[in-house]
């Protein structure tokens, strides 16, 4: 029988990059600094039989482990996809508190359970002023197309495939200033909303928007009431990014988009007070900030 080596992580695996030799590396890598990863997720080696899960996370992080592959990994009473080079990920939304239960059962029947802490953010308050007044209290009507756009959004967020586009280092869609951040609470016209789901990036109407990783288009549509132009790119293993308020689609569901392959073009539609890019992140149903996924690609 192979031996088994368990390890764990700080902080610097809790964020996703391409985390295929994450476990190969822990034990050679100073302590505190991230390890040095493959490019897109290629296995470098043999599969190690390692276990590696982080020791924290943020809240509206993705906890990125490695397991042998025909291991058993469970999270939130799901059974988690692992890549055939160990990896997996799970979303934490933004009001988690932990500590997180992940349990990685081995072809063996040996069971080992960890625990991660989950360190909480601020999250002041963001005050939207000059939003259209019908986009923040909504006739009957408006509320129930409202209400199945995004059911029809929501049910695209459902696919949990073997593609490994989220391990890749996630890049800017646009480059601008953030005039939104994810999870500060929204207050419209001076009505409390939502906390807000994503990352609003200030830029011109017409800029290109490129793909921050490589993925499947799942949802796409020009004109949704909340968010006009509309697109979902499925990263693989749950992890998916929309884009909001887009003037111009240049994708259609089922595409398979390449990391920096334009995808359509910043716009105002929808609820928005001028030309700007929301860009959101989830895994399934829950909401992680895509500023998180850039600044751990920034620190390889």
């Amino acid at each position: 029988m192979r031996r088994t080596s368990i390890t764990r992580l700080g902080a610097g695996c809790v964020l996703p990059l391409a985390l295929a030799a994450c476990a190969a590396t822990a034990q050679t890598t100073a302590p505190g600094r991230p390890p040095v990863l493959p490019p897109d997720g290629r296995p470098i080696a043999r599969a190690e039989r390692v276990t590696v899960v982080p020791d924290r996370v943020q809240q509206g992080g993705l906890v990125v482990g490695r397991a042998p592959a025909d291991a058993r990994v469970e999270y939130d009473g799901r059974q988690l996809h692992v890549t055939p080079y160990g990896t997996f990920v799970f979303g934490v939304g933004r009001d988690a508190t932990g500590p997180l239960a992940v349990s990685i059962t081995h072809p063996d029947g040996r069971r080992l359970n960890y625990q991660v802490t989950v360190d909480p953010r601020d999250w002041p308050v963001e005050r939207v002023n000059g939003v259209p007044p019908r986009t923040v209290d909504p006739p009957p009507a408006i509320a129930e197309r409202i209400r199945r756009e995004q059911a029809e959004v929501t049910a695209a967020r459902t696919r949990y495939d073997a593609r490994t586009g989220f391990a890749q280092a996630f890049q800017w869609p646009v480059e601008g200033r953030i005039s939104g951040r994810f999870g500060n609470q929204r207050v419209y016209n001076g009505s409390p909303g939502s906390a807000h789901s994503g990352m609003d990036i200030a830029v011109g109407s017409g800029t290109p928007v490129k793909a921050p990783a490589g993925g499947v288009v799942t949802f796409a549509s020009p004109d949704l009431y909340l968010t006009g132009g509309t697109v979902l790119l499925d990263h693989g293993h749950g992890v998916s990014s929309n884009f909001l308020h887009l003037s111009r689609l240049d994708v259609e569901v089922g595409d398979t988009v390449e990391q920096g392959q334009v995808i359509g073009a910043v716009g105002a539609t929808g609820r928005a007070t001028g030309p700007h890019l929301h860009w959101g992140m989830n895994w399934l149903d829950v909401r992680i900030d895509p500023l998180l996924m850039l600044e751990r690609a920034g620190a390889q």
